[in-house]
């Protein structure tokens, strides 16, 4: 899934998207609320998108799966990920 905002996109990866434990760990980490638990789904909460502060938090919540599950790209830059 992907939600596009103004200066930032976010990709969470499908098969991930359905795991509640990383639901409730992204919307726990997130300082602007850019995730939410949807009873046991991530939700990614598009009029918050360009809130984003780049801090990473979501990227470390996730930094042991190899895949990269979720990636924050950003606009303004060509798409470049964080």
């Amino acid at each position: 899934m992907r939600k596009d905002g103004t200066f930032i996109a976010v990709e969470v990866d499908d098969a991930l998207a359905g795991d509640a434990a990383v639901a409730a760990k992204l919307a726990e980490v997130c300082p602007v609320d850019i995730f939410a638990d949807a009873g046991g789904r991530v939700e990614i909460v598009e009029q918050n998108l360009d809130e984003c502060v780049l801090c990473r938090l979501c990227l470390d919540a996730v930094a042991s799966d190899p895949t990269h599950p979720v990636r924050v790209l950003k606009l303004y830059e060509d798409g470049t990920a964080l």
